[in-house]
């Protein structure tokens, strides 16, 4: 069946290193801050003006003036900071965030992502995601794998105008995790259930599989 939004977060958490300096985009990516594992100490950026956000909150500890770069009410931990959305893009264009999560409509076998317009589709504006392709030290992306009429996310080439050229390191999707390498999808892991097979053929760009492929492990 393949994972669900949670189980996604929940997977890129394992992501993450005790120190990262982490920027976490809009949708699934956001849920990360849920599943930062025990021991492991990072500290949450986001480009509205906040270093140190902690997880959503509960209904009694909603504050409506604390919010995410989505506008979703979030908590702050103990010892973060309170600036200007212009210092905090002067943190991400001076390369000093570790590991941002974004999502994606498309990623090639090339590391090359189109997150931010459709064309012909209303678009808001691009955010903060050229900046962070840009400045970001690791960059992970969260999507399905194929879109709702079956087509690949995956592929050989973005068609869709692009957010950033050859940044992308890994990839995680409701099938697989996959680093991108050698101008090809490498497939480390699978969700649990789901076959080799299936993401085969669910993976238009190249895909590399080397061996026996263990699936996904959560705690």
């Amino acid at each position: 069946m393949g994972l669900n939004r949670e189980q996604i977060a929940e997977r890129i958490a394992q992501e993450l290193k005790d120190g990262y300096y982490v920027n976490l985009g809009i949708g699934i990516p956001t849920l990360v801050a849920n599943y930062i594992p025990e021991g492991v100490e990072v500290m949450l950026q986001s480009e509205n003006g906040l270093l140190g956000m902690g997880e959503f909150p509960t209904d009694d500890e909603v504050d409506a003036d604390l919010i995410n770069a989505g506008k979703q009410t979030v908590t702050s931990v103990t010892g973060s900071a309170f600036f200007s959305s212009a210092n905090s893009f002067a943190m991400i264009r001076g390369g000093h965030v570790d590991f941002t999560v974004l999502g994606a409509f498309e990623v090639d076998q090339n590391g090359s992502i189109a997150s931010w317009m459709i064309p012909g589709k209303l678009v808001k504006g691009m955010g903060g995601a050229m900046d962070l392709v840009a400045g970001a030290k690791n960059i992970i992306v969260c999507m399905t794998h194929a879109s709702k009429h079956g087509d690949s996310k995956l592929l050989r080439k973005c068609s869709l105008p692009l957010t950033g050229v050859n940044c992308i390191k890994k990839v995680v999707t409701d099938l697989a995790v996959m680093e991108i390498k050698d101008g090809a999808f490498h497939l480390i892991e699978r969700a649990p259930g789901v076959s080799v097979e299936e993401i085969v053929s669910k993976t238009e760009g190249t895909l590399i599989v080397d061996g026996e492929i263990p699936e996904m492990t959560f705690a």
